[in-house]
């Protein structure tokens, strides 16, 4: 049996293959039934965009410099002033230092996984890994927070994906008990020419291309019946038909996708990069209705010699490769900051920016007086780093704890994975003690422990 759209005729079996790609790997019967079985409530109308700086990026070169310390701890970089006293930053991200009042610095996070995946494990679940050997890092046992919120406000109606990786999603996790259906979509490198996510473009004509006869697919659907009669929690081949058409063919998920809507001077504005256009497409989706937008800040490109933040000594140049990133990164959460709250759009989402760990006091193998800076670097630091806070109705221009003279442990407002998310959860409308059945049926909370952050509500 064919099947045909405007792009040619396709199989039955690649059709049913093109849209489990085209939703991130999830199969179609499996996201129609939890489509057909969600609540009516309607969810809050708020985003969080998460900016992951996979690799643990120093706290010492971007957000809590330490420049009276020794040379061994302060490294080669300079602070500089904001317009924000007293918040002081790297001197390679003079945009943040004069939007400082958007936005608000966390210098006491921490925790005790030094290992990237537990880490990122404990930051991105707010459940603490169980590492099967000391050789070896956890795999994840629970969802994650875009997971969480996936299955929280359930599909919508539009089909605007509810959880969506840029370029893609965080590769230490997975929804486990909550099923696969809450994945994140996967979208690739936005910055690339003629960008489209996944498969999209076949079912939806999202290259400029259009379904001359989109009514075509219910007949097609009708075809499938065999299969779609095996759901019986479909409750009816109608609204089987009805979701299956909104998801394969909305024009609002073709416009949140189409990034090249934006102007010339927008897409500029945020750098050509793959971070700029990222921060931009993240900005669309979440306008869209996305609950949670996670970016892959691991590479602004593809050329770049340091492909994450691990800045271990003689495998990166710190003060080159923080030369490369930092500006970029600076210029891509500036323009998203600047478009959140020209666009009034500073209450409904909250963008944040940190990794999984920060990075030791000590600058490993300094060479004196940093004359030589070829082999600097800092190895993994679990129990003091930062994080960036911008929107979601929150205090901006707070910084919110402290680190001792060497940065090595906070002092002062210590705040957990777990508060963070508690934040994160409170801004999606999520209770974070509510518990969710395992695989086994027991109950499992969404948090543990961990209350919001009071110092920004």
């Amino acid at each position: 049996m064919q099947m045909r759209n405007c792009v040619g005729p396709i199989r039955r079996r690649e059709f049913m293959r093109i849209g489990t790609l085209a939703l991130g790997g999830l199969s179609l019967q499996s996201l129609l039934t939890q489509r057909a079985t969600a609540g009516d409530d309607a969810p809050p109308d708020t985003s969080v965009i998460l900016f992951w700086m996979w690799g643990g990026p120093s706290q010492f070169e971007t957000w809590d410099m330490k420049p009276d310390a020794p040379a061994e701890i302060r490294g080669p970089l300079k602070p500089i002033r904001t317009v924000v006293p007293g918040m002081d930053i790297c001197e390679y991200m003079p945009r943040q230092a004069q939007r400082a009042n958007r936005f608000s610095l966390i210098r006491s996070l921490h925790h005790e996984m030094s290992a990237h995946n537990d880490g990122s494990i404990e930051v991105l679940t707010g459940k603490t890994p169980v590492v099967p050997d000391p050789t070896s890092q956890a795999r994840s046992q629970h969802p994650d927070f875009g997971m969480i919120a996936s299955w929280q406000r359930g599909l919508r109606n539009d089909g605007i994906p509810q959880y969506v990786g840029l370029q893609k999603a965080p590769f230490m996790t997975n929804p486990v008990y909550l099923g696969v259906s809450h994945r994140a979509f996967e979208t690739g490198d936005p910055s690339v020419a003629n960008f489209s996510p996944g498969n999209l473009r076949l079912s939806t004509g999202i290259d400029n291309h259009r379904l001359d006869h989109r009514r075509s697919l219910v007949t097609q659907f009708d075809r499938l019946r065999t299969d779609i009669d095996q759901i019986e929690s479909l409750g009816g081949v109608d609204r089987f038909r009805s979701a299956a058409f909104t998801m394969l063919t909305s024009r609002g998920v073709v416009d949140a996708f189409d990034i090249s809507q934006e102007s010339t001077e927008t897409r500029d504005r945020y750098g050509r990069h793959r971070w700029g256009q990222s921060c931009l497409l993240a900005r669309r989706l979440a306008e869209a209705g996305s609950a949670v937008i996670n970016i892959d800040a691991t590479a602004p490109n593809d050329t770049t010699k340091n492909f994450s933040w691990d800045d271990h000594a003689g495998a990166f140049h710190l003060d080159y490769a923080q030369r490369e990133r930092l500006p970029q990164m600076d210029q891509a959460l500036c323009a998203l900051i600047d478009d959140l709250f020209d666009r009034g759009l500073d209450k409904k989402v909250l963008l944040i920016a940190c990794g999984e760990f920060g990075r030791t006091p000590n600058v490993t193998h300094a060479p004196k007086n940093f004359s030589d800076q070829i082999g600097l670097g800092r190895d993994h630091w679990p129990h003091a780093f930062s994080a960036l806070i911008s929107g979601g109705g929150l205090r901006m221009g707070e910084v919110v704890g402290e680190t001792n003279a060497r940065g090595e442990y906070p002092v002062r407002d210590r705040v957990t994975p777990q508060d963070l998310l508690a934040t994160v959860y409170r801004h999606l409308g999520i209770d974070h003690t509510k518990s969710v059945n395992d695989q086994s049926g027991r109950p499992v909370p969404i948090l543990a422990h961990g209350t919001p952050i009071s110092q920004l509500l």
